[in-house]
């Protein structure tokens, strides 16, 4: 392309802006002449108009805020007692250990009846307040959102490749919340 065709081209892009700018200068001081020829009863329906406009979305926006707290207060109380909780739960493993050791004992049958009852009160306690059990049992597929990998080993079968293998510790939610993951052993 030559030199002269470029500069026309130039030229053209300014004349262009420059017409564009014009207008635009033109329709705003059209609008500014149509706004003083308003009335006044026209420029108070207009004011109304805005005044209601602006309220709305303050009430929008005011139903939002309060809805917002509801659901944060509502998540507060049901996760309150999570230090608590996560507190408590070595003593629930703790219980689960002495159990599994008492059993093998037949001559402890009566210590092992009192710290099973002590052991399921506990239990039913923390349930009460939202703790459940996280459900992890053996050939489940791994899933690193719910589940802690300690360690990987040989896949004993074919089939267990990529899935839970033995479950180390048990994991728990307080509501809808994981507070403890599972620790699971996963098949390589």
């Amino acid at each position: 392309m030559s030199k002269k065709n470029k500069d026309k081209e130039i030229k053209e892009e300014q004349n262009n802006s420059l017409e564009n700018e014009t207008v635009a200068v033109e329709e705003q001081q059209e609008q500014e002449e149509k706004k003083s020829e308003l009335s006044a009863e026209e420029k108070l329906k207009e004011e109304l108009q805005n005044e209601k406009d602006k309220f709305l979305r303050l009430f929008a926006e005011f139903e939002n805020y309060k809805k917002r707290t509801s659901r944060e207060r509502i998540e507060l109380f049901k996760t309150a007692g999570k230090e608590l909780m996560l507190e408590l739960l070595p003593v629930l493993d703790d219980f689960e250990r002495a159990l599994l050791h008492i059993e093998e004992d037949k001559e402890a049958e009566e210590l092992r009846k009192g710290v099973l009852l002590i052991y399921q009160k506990l239990v039913s306690t923390l349930e009460k307040k939202g703790l459940t059990v996280v459900k992890v049992s053996k050939g489940d597929t791994f899933d690193a959102e719910v589940h802690t990998a300690i360690t990987q080993i040989p896949a004993p079968s074919d089939d267990l490749k990529g899935k839970v293998v033995d479950v180390v510790e048990k994991g728990y939610k307080l509501g809808d919340t994981i507070i403890r993951f599972p620790k699971v052993v996963v098949g390589q």
